[in-house]
């Protein structure tokens, strides 16, 4: 089926929410010469500890992108202020809206719809609006998601989800988050990946399903 999908678009709130969720699957996007834009809304500058330069995100994530392979000119950078998404709701939308129609992408990544964080709920709504006739998977971010419906799950080679270790790697300024602990980055894609009898996975709740022509 993924064979179908040409073009790949990663909606991530923050830097490394994209990585956290389906790092591994872009590693595979990209080896198999696929098309994959990657989309952050915030470097989340308010948040950067003090000894670390307000713009270190933005550094970091462009380091995370070379990594997995992702083109430069497929990075775009937004600074949209942290936990303030809700404030900016219409005008995500009609960005994303022009981006529907600018690029065209035919799958699409947002967070799971069931994400308690409110940026990541104004990413996954509006992206549900915005592109109305593709795919959208939902990642999964195990800390932020009550409920996650594991419906769709990309099975990957032990290479993938090193690549997805070493670009969250690169978020030097971020690693006292628990959630970039190396242990857990393995264990939940060992976990996906044994529950479709594989060694690794990464799964996804499916929003819409629309299987494009070849």
């Amino acid at each position: 089926m993924l064979d179908n999908f040409k073009k790949i678009l990663i909606l991530a709130p923050h830097t490394d929410d994209g990585e956290l969720g389906c790092g591994g699957s872009i590693a595979k996007f990209i080896e198999d010469e696929k098309e994959v834009i990657y989309m952050a809304f915030s470097t989340a500058q308010t948040s950067v500890k003090s000894d670390f330069p307000k713009n270190i995100l933005e550094v970091e994530v462009k380091k995370a992108r070379e990594t997995l392979g992702i083109p430069p000119e497929n990075l775009i950078i937004h600074n949209y202020p942290v936990r303030r998404f809700p404030q900016h709701r219409q005008e995500i939308l009609e960005y994303l809206i022009k981006i529907n129609k600018e690029i065209k992408p035919d799958l699409i990544f947002v967070p799971s719809l069931n994400d308690i964080h409110q940026d990541h709920q104004v990413i996954a709504r509006e992206g549900l609006r915005a592109f109305k006739k593709q795919t959208i998977f939902g990642y999964e971010l195990p800390w932020n998601n009550i409920v996650f419906e594991t419906r769709c799950f990309i099975t990957l080679e032990k290479r993938h989800i090193e690549k997805k270790a070493k670009a969250l790697g690169c978020y030097k300024s971020q690693k006292h988050r628990s959630y970039l602990n190396q242990d857990l980055i393995w264990s939940l894609a060992r976990t996906r990946g044994g529950q479709v009898e594989g060694e690794y996975a990464e799964a996804f709740e499916v929003l819409r399903l629309v299987f494009p022509s070849k």
